[in-house]
């Protein structure tokens, strides 16, 4: 009776280390930040400056949280896959 070599489940890569979490965090934010104060700068230079911030995080966060980091964190696994792969 031949049985054949079981396949080697895909290596699922280690939770972002503090520093590479830091990384994409940034880069989903600054972008984020920078194109919604250039398409409500108008609006918001009326604005205090705490208003300002309340209004920038409330939309900032959701669009970090739920629409970039998932997308780098796909980003980050497949590329660790792919190197681990060579």
């Amino acid at each position: 009776m031949t049985t054949s070599a079981p396949k080697a489940l895909p290596s699922i890569p280690a939770p972002p280390t503090k520093h590479q979490l830091a990384l994409m965090i940034w880069l989903a934010v600054f972008p984020t930040l920078t194109v919604l104060n250039l398409a409500l700068g108008g609006w918001l230079g009326t604005l205090t400056p705490v208003v300002r911030t309340f209004v920038l995080a409330t939309i900032a966060v959701p669009i970090v949280i739920y629409g970039l980091m998932p997308q780098l964190h796909r980003l980050r696994r497949r590329l660790l896959t792919r190197t681990a792969g060579n």
